[in-house]
């Protein structure tokens, strides 16, 4: 993959937010997207090696466009500043747990888990979690979990979530409204020769939270 590119475009256009620039420029766009398809449709076998659910996807399945939606935002700028795709059973539509590479100046990252699920889904990870509490605690302190990803990162609600009783032991561990884990990326292992061989252990670390958030799921 050609990183040096897509970072050079991003910050083109984080600097150029604007339609002008962009239909000026929209070759260098296409060349940074196919640099950026190229290698997520790299991962995605790659993955599928540990994680079974990946397949029968391709890159364009799970791309995210660069056009921002800006019905409801006070940021009017109609492009985003990144490459994102997640890489999951039915591609970037998918409301399961999956994993995510985004490309950002400054920004970059490897992610895993599910991001603000739809409520029914949220229920049935929280569910899984209070059930199966031990299984859950046991993923999360694993040692190279914890050094890999820190801790499960995400907006908490105040109170306890509905349904759940308040005093359970571990309450604080449902009230993630997502339960997200990332994996944060310099600009210079974002352009390292060995970035899909470091990157690959790094989503097959991922894999036992994703598989325990989808099996709740798709009970």
């Amino acid at each position: 993959m050609n990183g040096k590119l897509i970072l050079s475009f991003l910050k083109e256009i984080s600097e150029n937010n604007n339609q002008e620039w962009f239909h000026k420029n929209k070759t260098l766009y296409d060349k940074a997207k196919q640099e950026f398809e190229i290698y997520v449709n790299k991962l995605i076998p790659a993955i599928a090696v540990f994680d079974t659910d990946i397949k029968n996807i391709s890159a364009k399945d799970c791309l995210f466009r660069i056009y921002r939606d800006i019905r409801f935002s006070k940021d009017k700028t109609p492009y985003k500043n990144n490459f994102g795709a997640f890489i999951a059973k039915n591609g970037k539509k998918c409301t399961c747990a999956g994993y995510y590479f985004h490309i950002e100046p400054g920004g970059s990252m490897l992610a895993g888990g599910i991001y603000m699920p739809p409520t029914d889904t949220l229920k049935l990870v929280r569910s899984e979690i209070y059930y199966k509490t031990a299984e859950f605690k046991k993923i999360i302190n694993n040692k190279e979990f914890v050094r890999l990803f820190g801790n499960v990162d995400g907006e908490k609600l105040v109170n306890v979530p509905k349904d759940f009783p308040k005093d359970f032991p571990d309450i604080d561990l449902l009230k993630f409204k997502s339960y997200a884990i990332l994996h944060k990326l310099t600009d210079k292992q974002l352009l390292s020769e060995n970035l899909f061989e470091e990157s690959i252990p790094i989503f097959k670390a991922m894999y036992p939270l994703n598989s325990f958030f989808n099996k709740a799921i798709e009970k």
